[in-house]
C-alpha cells in the first residue's frame, strides 16, 4: 500500500489521472474546512475509486442526468457527500436548463442553508443524486430496488432488436453499512435473486466514529457475502487504479450473481490524520489541510483549486461514452414506438410519471352489507382492479401476502427465472422490503410493500425516507388495531398511527369500509409523488349504506361529514377505520335520544389539513366544542380535533389477548360507552 505518511509519489507519473483524483480530494478537504463541518476522510480515501468508476465505466450522459437507461451511482455512505458533489462537478452534470448541477460556487457553499450541497445527498434537491442517503444501509437497500427495477423493465420491455434497459447499479458502502442489518437483509435478497447488474463497492477502512472497527466488528465480510451467493473481489489498495479497473471489468463480466468489491483504503489518505477516526467526522484543520496539500504536491495557497484542463478532461471521459449511448437509446425508443406501440406507451408513462387512460375503470363499488368484509380483503380487490390497467404497479409483502391480500392474481412471482413477475416475495425482511421498494420507486415503478402494522417498527426508516423524497411508494399495513384480537399485545399496534401522522409528507389513510378503501386507492394512485400508508383491518367491517350516508368520495378531502342531523350538531363523533361504524351506531342511539349528532369520518389527517379553512369549518364548526374521538389506538394527536373540551375513546395501554368482542368491552369500544361519553362532553 502507498505510504500514507508520505504520498508525494502521487504525481510521479505525470498523468492527468492523478491530478483529477487529487482535485476530488482537495475540493472535499476545502469544502469541509470552509464549513468547519463534515466528513473529509472518506472522500479523500475513495477519490481513486470514484474517478475510476466514473471515467472508465459509468454509462452516464452529463447533459441528460435523468436518462432512463443510465447507470446508477448510489452513495450509501452519505456522509461522504463531498465525493459525490466533486464527481458531479467535474463530470459537468447539468440541470434540465443547462446550468451546472453542482458548480464550484455550490461546493464553496457546502452545508450552508439553501445550497445544492447539503451535508448528506438529497434526492430531487441536487440533480445527479439518485437517492437520499445518510442513514447507513438505506442506500444499499435502495440499490437492490434499482437493480430489481432494471431487471423487471428489461424482462417486460426489451424485445429482439430493441434493448431499452440494460444498465448497472453501483453502490458505495462502508463499514457502517456492513454493520447495519438492513444491508444484510438486502444483500441476502439480492444474492437470492441473482442480480448480476448490481455492484457494491465496500470501503473497508476499518474506522468508525468511536475508533477502530475492532471495537465491535471483526467478521470476514467477504465470506459472509460468498454465503449470500455474491461474487467477491478484493482490491488491497484504493490507490491501485489498475486493480480497481480489473475489478470493475470482472463485475461487468459476471452474469449470474451480484458483485462485492472489497477495497482496502486509508481514511484521510495523505493527511496527518490518515488512518484515524479523527479524519472521519470533522474538518482537518487549516494546518493539516496545508500539510496534506504539501504532501500531494498541491499548491498550499489555493483553495477550491481545479487545475486547468481537469474538469474538461473528466467530463470528456464520462461524456464520450455516455452521450453516444444515450443518443442510440433515444433512437431505439423512437423505433420501438412504431414497432411496439402499446408497450411504448407504458415506457413513456413510467418515464413521465403519468397514468394510463382508464386506469381506474374497473375499481369496484361495494353494495351495502351489514356483515361487510375486512378492509384488507377490499384492498386486495381494488389493488387487483388497478393492477390490470397499470402493469408497473408491482410489489409484495414480507412473507405475509396471504394475510395482507396483496398478491396480483394471475401474475407470476418475480424470481431469477422470471424477472417479469409482478408478485414480490421479500421474505421476513421488513426493513429491506421498505428500502427495496423505495429503490424501485426511484426507477419510476409504482411499488408497494405490505406487512402487519405493528411491524412498521422494523421498517420505519424507509417509510420516513419515502416521505422525505416525495416518492409515490404505497405502504400497505393490515391488522391495524386491537381488533387483531387473540394475537395479543405483541401484534396489536397502539402507537403506530401517531408515528405515521407525525411524519411530514406521509399520507396515512385508514378507511372505514370497502368503499372508502376504493376511494383511498384512487386518491393514492392519482398523486404519484405522494407516499401513502394504507391502513387496513383484519376483521370484517360493515359496508355502509351510501344511500343513507355520504359518499366515500369524501376520502379525497381527508375527512368529511358522513352522517348528520338537522341544524347545528350538539355533539360531533370523529372516527377512523373500524371505529366509524361504531360511531354510526352511537349516532343512531343519540338521535333516538333527541341529540343532534354528527359523525365525521376522517381517514386521512394529512389530506384534511390541506383543505381550506372554510371546508374544515363546515365539517368541524368551531362553535361545537362537544366532540368525541374514537380510535383503537393511542390518543396522541386527537387533541387537534377534539380540543380541551372534548374527550377520546382511545388506548392508553397496550392491548390484550382475547376475542375482539371481549377487548371492545374491556377498553370501552361499545356504542353504549360512546353515547355515555358524548353526553358527558355535552354536559361539561
Amino acid at each position: 500500500m502507498t505510504d500514507t505518511a508520505n504520498p508525494a509519489n502521487v504525481h510521479e507519473d505525470g498523468t492527468s489521472e492523478r491530478l483529477e483524483i487529487d482535485t476530488i480530494r482537495t475540493l472535499s478537504m476545502d469544502a469541509v474546512q470552509a464549513a468547519n463541518s463534515g466528513h473529509p476522510g472518506t472522500p479523500m480515501a475513495l477519490a481513486p475509486v470514484g474517478h475510476t468508476l466514473w471515467t472508465k465505466f459509468l454509462r452516464y450522459d452529463p447533459a441528460q442526468a435523468n436518462w432512463p437507461n443510465r447507470d446508477r451511482f448510489v452513495l450509501s455512505v452519505g456522509h461522504a457527500s463531498m465525493l459525490l458533489y466533486s464527481l458531479l462537478h467535474l463530470a459537468g452534470v447539468k440541470q434540465p436548463d443547462g446550468a451546472p448541477a453542482v458548480s464550484l460556487e455550490d461546493i464553496k457553499q457546502f452545508r450552508q442553508l439553501g445550497s445544492k450541497t447539503p451535508g448528506h445527498p438529497e434526492y430531487s434537491h441536487t440533480v445527479g443524486v439518485e437517492t437520499t442517503t445518510g442513514p447507513l444501509g438505506q442506500g444499499c437497500g435502495n440499490s437492490v430496488g434499482m437493480a430489481i427495477a432494471e431487471r423487471w423493465m428489461a424482462a417486460r420491455y426489451n424485445k429482439p432488436g430493441f434493448t431499452l434497459f440494460d444498465h448497472s447499479v453501483y453502490a458505495l458502502c462502508g463499514d457502517g453499512d456492513m454493520m447495519e442489518g438492513v444491508a444484510s437483509e438486502a444483500a441476502s435478497l439480492a444474492g437470492h435473486l441473482k442480480l448480476s447488474n448490481l455492484c457494491w463497492i465496500y470501503d473497508s477502512n476499518q474506522i468508525s466514529i468511536e475508533g477502530d472497527t475492532d471495537l465491535a466488528f471483526n467478521e470476514d465480510v467477504g465470506k459472509r457475502f460468498e454465503a449470500y451467493h455474491w461474487n467477491v473481489i478484493h482490491v488491497d489498495d484504493a490507490n491501485d487504479v489498475p486493480a480497481l479497473t480489473r475489478a470493475f471489468e470482472q463485475f461487468r463480466a459476471t452474469t449470474d450473481k451480484p458483485t462485492l468489491i472489497i477495497v482496502k483504503s486509508v481514511i484521510g489518505w495523505g493527511s496527518p490524520r490518515a488512518g484515524s477516526e479523527k479524519a472521519h467526522g470533522e474538518a482537518l484543520g487549516e494546518e493539516n489541510v496545508r500539510l496534506t496539500k504539501e504532501a500531494y504536491g498541491w499548491p498550499t495557497d489555493k483553495n477550491f483549486y481545479v487545475p486547468e484542463g481537469v474538469q474538461e478532461s473528466f467530463e470528456q471521459a464520462v461524456a464520450s461514452r455516455g452521450v453516444p449511448l444515450r443518443a442510440a437509446w433515444d433512437a431505439t425508443l423512437q423505433k420501438y414506438r412504431t414497432e411496439h406501440p402499446e408497450l411504448a406507451k407504458e415506457v413513456d408513462a413510467i418515464i413521465s410519471g403519468t397514468l394510463p387512460q382508464g386506469w381506474d375503470a374497473d375499481i369496484p363499488t361495494f353494495d351495502a352489507d351489514p356483515k361487510g368484509l375486512a378492509s384488507r380483503d377490499a384492498g386486495g380487490k381494488v389493488l387487483n382492479a388497478i393492477a390490470k390497467k397499470m402493469p408497473w404497479l408491482i410489489g409484495g409483502s414480507a412473507d405475509l401476502a396471504p394475510s395482507t391480500k396483496t398478491d396480483i392474481k394471475g401474475e407470476a412471482s418475480f424470481s431469477p427465472s422470471d424477472y417479469a413477475g409482478r408478485n414480490f416475495h421479500f421474505g421476513v425482511r421488513e426493513h429491506a422490503m421498505g428500502s427495496v421498494a423505495v429503490g424501485m420507486a426511484l426507477s419510476g415503478l409504482r411499488s408497494y410493500g405490505s406487512t402487519f402494522l405493528v411491524f412498521l417498527d422494523y421498517m420505519r426508516p424507509p417509510v420516513r425516507l419515502s416521505a422525505l423524497m416525495e416518492l409515490g411508494t404505497t405502504w400497505i399495513f393490515t391488522h391495524d388495531s386491537i381488533g387483531v384480537g387473540e394475537d395479543g399485545p405483541t401484534h396489536q399496534p397502539i402507537e403506530m398511527l401517531a408515528m405515521m401522522r407525525a411524519t411530514p409528507g406521509l399520507d396515512m389513510i385508514r378507511p372505514a369500509d370497502a368503499n372508502e378503501v376504493a376511494a383511498a386507492w384512487r386518491a393514492i394512485v392519482e398523486t404519484p409523488k405522494q407516499p401513502a400508508a394504507l391502513v387496513l383491518s383484519r376483521q370484517a367491517l360493515p359496508t355502509l349504506d351510501r344511500s343513507k350516508y355520504a359518499s366515500a368520495d369524501g376520502v379525497k378531502q381527508g375527512g368529511y361529514v358522513l352522517a348528520d342531523s338537522d341544524g347545528t350538531p350538539d355533539v360531533i363523533l370523529l372516527a377512523t377505520g373500524s371505529e366509524v361504524s361504531l360511531a354510526l351506531e352511537a349516532h343512531e342511539k343519540l338521535l333516538a335520544d333527541g341529540v343532534k349528532s354528527r359523525v365525521v369520518s376522517i381517514p386521512s389527517w394529512y389530506r384534511f389539513e390541506k383543505q381550506s379553512d372554510a371546508y374544515k369549518e363546515s365539517v368541524l364548526p368551531k362553535a361545537v366544542t362537544a366532540r368525541v374521538a374514537i380510535e383503537m389506538a393511542g390518543e396522541i394527536g386527537w387533541e387537534r380535533y377534539v380540543g380541551l373540551a372534548g374527550k377520546t375513546i382511545t388506548m392508553s395501554t397496550f392491548g390484550a389477548s382475547a376475542p375482539i368482542a371481549k377487548l371492545a368491552d374491556k377498553f370501552g369500544f361499545t356504542a353504549d360507552n360512546v353515547v355515555k361519553v358524548a353526553k358527558e362532553v355535552m354536559a361539561a
